[in-house]
Formats: C-alpha cells, structure tokens, sequence
C-alpha cells in the first residue's frame, strides 16, 4: 500500500510510513488524513544561544492536518476504534484533542462527541470541533472533571474513549521520536516538551526506546518537560484542583500519563521543570519575531523552558547543564498559533494608526527600526 500510494506522488500518514511498529493488522481500516512527516527546523539563534557547539532543532507539529501533534495518536486511535465497530468515539479536551477526534471520526464516519470545559477553550479548537462535525457538549468543571465523566461514559458498550489514556493514542504519538531519529541519524542528547497530560513525554520516550532496541539510534536522550508554573502537578508532586494558566492546552491538574511520564523522566535522566506564563508568551514573540514560527502558547513552553535553563548556568541538576559539547537538542513545538488567536490579540497587539499619506506611513516606519 505505501509504495502503490507513493508511486501516485501521494504523501501517507504514520500508519503506513510505520505500520512493522504500530498495532495495527491488516484488517485494520486505516483512517488517516496524511498525517506526520512535520519538519525538523534548525534554529541558528537558538543554537548560538545555547553555545558550546550545541544544535537546536524545532520539531513543528503545528503542521499536522488538523494543527497539532494530537493526530498522530489519533489516527490510530479511530482506526482502531473503526476495526472495534464503535458507534461513538468521545474525548475530554482543552481544543487539540477535540479538533483531532472530530476530524478524524468525521474521517471515519463514526459520530463524536467532545466535553470541554465550559469557557475555559480557546475559540480556535472550538470551532473545528464544531466544523468536523463533534457534537460539542461544554461542562461546568476543568479539564480533570471532563475526563471523569468520559471515564464513566466509556462503561456503555459501542464508545471509545480517544484520550491519551487509550493506549492506541501513544502508540501514534511515538511516531514523532522515529521521524526526529530518521532526520538526524541519531537521537538527540536533549529531548524539550512542553507537560499538561504528559502523555507526549511518555510517547516520545517510547519511541525512542523502540528506535534504539532496533541499533537504529546510538544513544538515548534525556527528557526535559515543562509545565506552567499554575498548572504543574508532577512538578509539586499533588493533584492541582484548580490549575491556572493562559496556556490553555496544558492547563491541567491530574495528567493521565503521570506515572508513565514521571518513569521516562526518571529513566532517561531528565526532569521535570516549571515556567510562568509571561515566560511562554516572551518565548511565543520570540520563535514568532526571530524564527518565523507562529506557535500557540502552550507549545512555546518548550523553548521557554530551555531559554529558563539556559539562563540558569548555575543549576548542577539541570539536564541542560549535562549534556555535551556540540549536543543536538530538539524541542517540539505542539500546535500552531492560528489555534489561539486571542493569546496575541487580546492584550499584546494593537494595529499603529496612521492617515492614508505616503509621508505619514514613512514616518512610522522610521520609528519602528
């Protein structure tokens, strides 16, 4: 099938590109949208920035169909789900996974069903669950409340839960360390991402345990994640009741993939780190104004993160502190900025008046240099 589709000039998702490392057979409809392959964007900023010989690479997940890293998982979530015969697939979401459940159940002809938290989405997220098809149900509670009563709904026969806590989820989303080693030739000694339901960590450290049992990498990375300083559970060490952060996307307080994430921080050698909002909004500006890369806010929380450490020189635990010389460092980039409009609008710009005058628009300009 991958050859019959490549050789009609056609781009082929996870599925078929790594079909020998995913649960699937060949009885498995494959729903896809052509997702993965994202580029690895080497930062010279970033790189000089960090010194010592370092190479700084942003894995741009804000390229997959629907805008995020969400449908790798989700892709062989619902193909899964299809070969199950489910008659409804649900989910709990900040926006990412709502926006990729619905865009791929409307793939699969199965109906969809989303709990958000009521006024707590970014309008972006909401509308594509509302353009795929989703029947969009808002609940009086965060994110954690959301995925209780997905839990519960799971119980009646004919759902699928499409969650990072259905373990087909995962299984996609390692698909992202197997392209990042495919690029390089190598892991990477840093792996930087940013935390809610950690979910990424532990996927990303799966892939990259696959990738090297198979002599197909050298070396292991170690895991760096970040949380927002409000929303940051596995950081305090305590379930957050109430988590707060502009960051939508990673703004819970009890993530499903905690003890797995926590095992492949502890196992690789990394750690686990908080950041504060405005650190993330200066780190946004700043991938959007020197690398030509529009991010939503939680993803920029990655090189927030590594902008925080780097500062940091004197913190002997630091994985940043201790990797090598001439490391190679990747931080994913988990969605695209077009997600969260009202991040930037809102509060952090504002268009410069000016008359319809030649000399008027020159003088401005001056001004800005």
């Amino acid at each position: 099938m991958k050859e019959s589709l490549e050789a009609h000039g056609a781009s082929i998702g996870v599925i078929e590109r790594y079909r020998e490392h995913l649960p699937v057979t060949e009885a498995t409809p494959v729903v896809s949208l052509s997702e993965g392959s994202t580029p690895l964007i080497y930062s010279p900023r970033l790189s000089a920035m960090m010194g010592r010989g370092c190479r700084v690479y942003l894995k741009y997940e804000g390229l997959n169909p629907t805008g995020s890293f969400k449908d790798r998982g989700m892709t062989v979530a619902l193909s899964k789900a299809a070969e199950s015969g489910a008659r409804l697939v649900i989910c709990a979401s900040t926006g990412n996974t709502s926006a990729a459940a619905a865009a791929y159940a409307a793939r699969a002809g199965i109906q969809c069903a989303v709990f958000l938290p009521s006024g707590k989405i970014a309008m972006g997220k909401l509308a594509q669950a509302f353009v795929y098809g989703a029947v969009v149900i808002a609940i009086e509670g965060n994110f954690d409340q959301c995925l209780k009563l997905v839990r519960e709904m799971a119980t009646e026969p004919g759902i699928s839960i499409v969650n990072s806590i259905n373990p087909y989820r995962l299984e996609g989303q390692k698909t992202a360390a197997f392209e990042i080693i495919d690029a390089l030739g190598d892991a990477p000694h840093l792996q930087v991402l940013p935390v809610g339901n950690a979910g990424n960590t532990t996927a990303y450290w799966r892939g990259y345990l696959e990738y090297h049992r198979l002599h197909r990498a050298t070396r292991l990375p170690r895991m760096l994640g970040f949380e927002a300083a409000g929303a940051a559970p596995i950081y305090y060490e305590r379930v957050i009741e109430h988590p707060e952060t502009a960051a939508s996307a990673i703004r819970i307080g009890n993530p499903a993939s905690w003890n797995m994430a926590t095992a492949a921080i502890q196992e690789s050698g990394g750690a686990i780190e908080i950041i504060t909002d405005e650190e993330i909004f200066a780190a946004q500006s700043w991938l959007a104004s020197q690398e030509g890369l529009f991010v939503e806010p939680a993803s920029a929380a990655s090189v927030a993160g590594l902008f925080k450490c780097r500062s940091q020189t004197a913190c002997a635990d630091c994985p940043v502190q201790k990797i090598p010389d001439e490391a190679i460092i990747v931080c994913t980039l988990t969605g695209h900025g077009l997600k969260d409009t009202a991040s930037v609008l809102n509060d952090r710009a504002k268009p410069v008046p000016a008359p319809a005058d030649k000399s008027a628009i020159l003088s401005i300009l001056e001004k800005t240099r």
